[in-house]
Formats: structure tokens, sequence, C-alpha cells
């Protein structure tokens, strides 16, 4: 199971995300370009000494990464906070790919066409968004239930 990040925007959330996939032994995919530089010291200190160990792979586009993607035949899973269906209520396999986009955009429509599909983190009525760190935790926890 992997977490991509579509062109993520705040350094503090993706290296939590490395922290965490290095912790549940997840391989995470970003999807560049980046909004920070990935020396950035809060990247780093979010992370600790958990990003070296993390597998981390970069795609210089989001062309390369559906390229590399539908290569491997590996199933996308958008989640969005207009997506219908509950990520409670969704069958994981191991080889799912868990995609987040950007923190101050979400993802374009070519990334939500390309989904497999699209799923929502419910949340109270009148909230917009929780952290992407803390979603792709919920995420990865949830699947990883599911299929390990």
């Amino acid at each position: 199971m992997r977490i991509a990040l579509y062109q993520p925007d705040i350094p503090g959330n993706t290296g939590a995300i490395l922290r965490l996939a290095a912790c549940l032994d997840l391989t995470v995919d970003l999807i560049e370009p980046a909004g920070f530089d990935l020396s950035d010291r809060n990247l780093k200190r979010a992370g600790m000494d958990y990003i070296e160990r993390a597998v981390l792979n970069r795609h210089a586009s989001w062309e390369a990464f559906e390229a590399w993607r539908r290569g491997e035949g590996r199933r996308l899973l958008l989640f969005s906070t207009t997506a219908d269906t509950a990520y409670t209520d969704f069958s994981y396999a191991d080889s799912d790919i868990l995609l987040f986009g950007r923190e101050s955009a979400g993802a374009p429509e070519a990334v939500h066409s390309a989904a497999d599909a699209r799923l929502l983190i419910p949340m109270k009525e009148g909230a917009r968004s929780l952290n992407l760190a803390m979603s792709a935790a919920m995420a990865a926890g949830e699947a990883i239930r599911q299929v390990r």
C-alpha cells in the first residue's frame, strides 16, 4: 500500500506523513512540483529521524506518476471533500494508492477523473477540512485494518 501526495504545499505535513509511512511500512509517492524544497527544515523536524527510514518515490509530474501507476496496474483512491463514499465504507486492497491533493487547492479535475474511487472522510457540518497528515493517518489506518 502507498500514500501519494499531489503537489503538497506544507513541509510539516509531508514530514509527518513520511514518519507515518516509515512506522507503518508504507511507501510515499510525491507528485511534483512540491510547494517547498525537500530539504526544508520543517519537513525534517516533522519527520524527525524517521525520514531516513521512509521509502519516498518522487515523480516529476502528474503525467509521470500516472504512467508509472498504470504500468503497475495499481488502483488510485482519491480522498476528497467532494466525494460521496465514506472511506470506512470502501473495500481496500494491499496494492492501493491512497492519494491526497494539495493543502491549498486539493486536486484538479484531471486527477479526479483518473481516480478509480473518490473517498470522503465525513466531518461535522460546517467543517471545511482536516489537516492533510491527519487525513492520511485516518485513511491508512482503515486501509491497513482491512487488508492486514
